[in-house]
């Protein structure tokens, strides 16, 4: 059947099914009841409110593509996609559902039974919030280079070092820390250990940093002194394999910043065609301005390129089959495309772009930071670079 929404803009793609279309429309009523409402005291507070993750997981969001075991649906992550798609599209970019999901995969993937039976149950009903501490002050995209250590101590790690700008930082239940277990073995001596924040002496949260964009999502400094650990808290089987994880989920990871562009550039195209087909100068609308008619059709032109590699990547995924280099694509050329959609589109507004009250200005903010995290767009071009020479 077609999937009619009142939008004029939407995603569809070969790959979804009617299962993915039902999730798609029970995901939007979501984000319109729950986020769009909310947005605004949000970015006031710094944060989303705690109980919105329960709404979540009672909506059947936060676990889509865990194991039915579990209590997630067992479904693939093209449902996760949909999710982060209907959540740009919404006009909101403070909801941390990108980490949680991203850290819900890495314990699915690295988890032995006892840590999936400890923690997937609380991650899909909303009753766990999960972080993933990988920046540090000295440290960007050069994971390699991070200095947290966690040394052994009998039957526990002893963790030190500090980490920034992790996402759902004040809230998280459980942090997932990269760590050196082997200060002398560079990216073979990385691993990634869980740590429940709830009894972890030694560990503090520092302030709720204040970013450009993302007002909503609480983005903290955590600090690890002496902080002891079960061993048994290592994710994988062996030590040494956190370096090989990170890397085997940076291609989903960025995928989805792909598809939270092409979300965003969805709603803010939406925004501005209403704007300028209402405001008028020198006695016409906006939009029978020649120039506008072109910058128009320039953001739809790039929308709908980005869209068309999105989706070759989504029939990847779902068949096994996505790698790092269409992850990178995806990233850098959806958010490179999403940065330009929203400086035209703020133009288009005039003065009143610039005032927060309006939607665009907002945008405009929280889409800049889509071509630094999940790996700086140099760090993606290099990576396909180098495919280029094999």
């Amino acid at each position: 059947r077609l999937y009619t929404v009142a939008r004029s803009l939407d995603w569809h793609g070969s790959w979804m099914t009617e299962e993915h279309l039902m999730f798609k429309e029970s995901t939007r009523k979501f984000m319109e009841a729950e986020i769009v409402p909310n947005t605004e005291r949000w970015a006031e507070q710094g944060m989303v409110d705690r109980d919105f993750w329960y709404k979540a997981g009672e909506a059947g969001l936060l676990g889509a593509s865990a194991p039915v075991d579990f209590g997630g649906a067992g479904v693939d992550q093209s449902f996760d996609a949909i999710t982060t798609y209907e959540q740009a599209r919404s006009g909101d970019a403070g909801w941390g559902f990108g980490v949680h999901n991203i850290c819900l995969h890495y314990v699915v993937a690295y988890g032995n039974e006892e840590q999936k039976a400890r923690w997937l149950p609380g991650l899909i009903s909303g009753e766990i919030v999960p972080a993933i501490a990988m920046t540090e002050p000295g440290t960007g995209s050069d994971l390699q280079a991070v200095r947290t250590s966690a040394d052994k101590d009998g039957d526990d790690y002893i963790i030190n070092g500090s980490k920034i700008f992790i996402t759902n930082g004040q809230q998280a239940d459980i942090v997932i820390v990269v760590a050196k277990t082997d200060k002398d073995a560079g990216g073979r001596g990385i691993s990634l250990i869980v740590v429940e924040t709830a009894n972890a002496e030694g560990f503090e949260r520092g302030r709720n940093l204040k970013k450009l964009g993302m007002k909503g999502q609480d983005t903290s400094e955590l600090f690890f002194e002496n902080v002891r650990v079960p061993r048994a808290n290592l994710l994988g089987d062996e030590e040494g394999q956190g370096f090989i994880h990170l890397m085997l989920q940076l291609g989903w990871e960025r995928l989805a910043i792909g598809i939270a562009a092409i979300g965003a550039m969805d709603s803010m195209i939406d925004e501005t065609l209403t704007y300028v087909k209402d405001r008028k100068a020198f006695g016409k609308r906006l939009m029978d301005l020649q120039n506008t008619r072109f910058k128009m059709a320039e953001a739809k032109s790039k929308l709908d390129v980005t869209k068309a590699y999105i989706n070759e990547c989504m029939v990847k995924l779902i068949d096994g089959e996505l790698g790092p280099v269409e992850g990178a694509t995806a990233k850098w050329w959806g958010s490179q495309m999403q940065c330009e959609v929203a400086d035209e589109c703020l133009q288009l507004h005039g003065g009143y772009g610039y005032m927060m009250e309006y939607p665009i200005a907002r945008s405009y903010a929280d889409s800049r930071v889509q071509k630094i995290y999940g790996g700086a767009n140099e760090i993606q071009k290099e990576l396909i670079a180098r495919s280029l020479e094999d």
